[in-house]
């Protein structure tokens, strides 16, 4: 027995060869200590810039708020000319730049590297941040979440190329991902969008770093703004009998609605005809038209400007909103989508889907105000993106109402269903066609 352990032991002894081979592979210089590093790093960027854009657009949010009390009528102008002059500058400076920025992402995935000085490259994102910040001061109805989509895979764009190593489409999801989870302060809907949504198919693998890139750039957030619930502790239920008659007319016309939104976004982005060649043909006077809706919208009923995210709260805790909400809220971000500017659609839909499930209310007035309002924001969402289990854990973690896990699931189900009779393609997945890796470097 001991010269047999004594052969064993020979062979796990420490040489200098061996230390050297080990340093080859593990060490500070080889490339899966680098790749590590830039995930790891990149990750904790990813939190802190999107904490940063999170506070820069929700200043810019209250700026146009005072402005459109204090000055009542000017959006009417400002906001067609501020929609002007921001597809201008997007067009002219940073066309890749325009839209909600999750297309890009996924465009990008077919090859990262060269997308880095194209679709996720610095000046593009910088030009998204600031054109994104300038589109919610003009009154634009855009949210913050798409962007920062966008934002968190160029930074892992930035650490895999001062650490030297080759980026990988796998970690455009997990930074994508990241952002999702530092904009909503949910990082389990940040790794259910990686699979479902940036990634081309379920199987994709999700390795342990894409995780902990989720969870840490989440915490970075977290340690920053807070431990906070993005609409508040809800704690919204439903008996089972209610949602048996709910759940059904919920997911029919919250799937419905979404599909409609966004067979009309393809259509204008994809589609050849009188009024898409006009447009195209015109973009900044089209623009200007878009914006000249928006700003009719927001001053007649002073509800539609930015995110839509008061009211979609208000709702959701049982405040009374008027009937139009819902409608006018869609066709504001309709409005703001199609136009070209940079900004994404994720907030006003939540505030969409909350106008709603505000109708539905008046259809199921004796059922719990808040469990039905959220309902209809689970069925629009996924009408919209098409990403149920997304759908149904932001709304769970952004509401605490994970009591209403069940009748959520069951929503998003339907709705992922009948927005398919409206519109079959996936919209963040037809709009990256639009993104192709010809297109190099800006217009000039």
């Amino acid at each position: 027995m001991a010269p047999l352990f004594e052969r064993f032991s020979a062979t796990r002894r420490w040489t200098p060869s061996r230390f050297r081979a080990l340093l080859r592979t593990s060490g500070p210089q080889s490339v899966q200590f680098r790749t590590r590093t830039a995930i790891l790093a990149g990750a904790i960027l990813v939190g802190i810039v999107a904490t940063l854009f999170a506070e820069a657009s929700d200043w810019a949010g209250d700026v146009f708020g005072r402005y459109a009390r204090a000055a009542h009528w000017w959006p009417l102008l400002t906001t067609p000319l501020t929609f002007m002059l921001l597809v201008w500058l997007t067009r002219r400076f940073a066309p890749l730049a325009r839209g909600s920025g999750i297309p890009q992402v996924i465009a990008a995935q077919a090859n990262p590297n060269e997308a880095t000085a194209t679709l996720i490259s610095v000046r593009t994102v910088a030009a998204k941040a600031a054109l994104t910040i300038g589109a919610v001061l003009g009154g634009a109805s855009v949210g913050r979440e798409g962007p920062t989509v966008q934002l968190a895979a160029a930074v892992m764009g930035i650490t895999h190329r001062i650490m030297r190593v080759p980026l990988r489409g796998g970690v455009l999801i997990a930074g994508g991902a990241a952002g999702v989870a530092a904009a909503f302060n949910t990082p389990l809907a940040g790794l259910l969008f990686a699979i479902e949504e940036l990634a081309s198919a379920y199987e994709q693998r999700v390795t342990l770093l894409v995780l902990a890139a989720i969870v840490i750039a989440g915490m970075v957030a977290q340690s920053v703004q807070g431990d906070y619930i993005y609409f508040g502790a809800i704690g919204a239920h439903m008996p089972l009998s209610s949602a048996l008659f709910v759940v059904p007319v919920a997911g029919i016309l919250g799937g419905m609605s979404g599909g409609l939104f966004s067979r009309l976004l393809l259509a204008m982005a994809t589609g050849r005809n009188r009024v898409t060649r006009w447009a195209r043909a015109r973009p900044v006077w089209f623009a200007g038209i878009c914006g000249g809706i928006v700003a009719l919208l927001g001053v007649f009923t002073g509800l539609t400007w930015g995110t839509g995210y008061s009211a979609a709260r208000a709702m959701i805790v049982g405040v009374d909103a008027p009937l139009w909400f819902g409608p006018v809220k869609l066709a504001a971000t309709a409005a703001t989508a199609i136009a070209g500017l940079p900004g994404g659609i994720f907030a006003p839909s939540l505030a969409v889907g909350a106008g709603v499930g505000n109708l539905l209310r008046e259809v199921f007035p004796d059922e719990p105000a808040s469990a039905v309002v959220i309902l209809g924001m689970v069925a629009y969402f996924v009408g919209v993106v098409r990403a149920p289990l997304t759908a149904v854990i932001i709304l769970s973690e952004t509401t605490a109402s994970r009591g209403l896990m069940l009748p959520m699931f069951a929503t998003a189900f339907i709705a992922d269903f009948a927005s398919q009779w409206i519109c079959r393609e996936k919209l963040y997945h037809g709009l990256a066609q639009t993104f192709g890796m010809t297109d190099r470097a800006p217009a000039h």
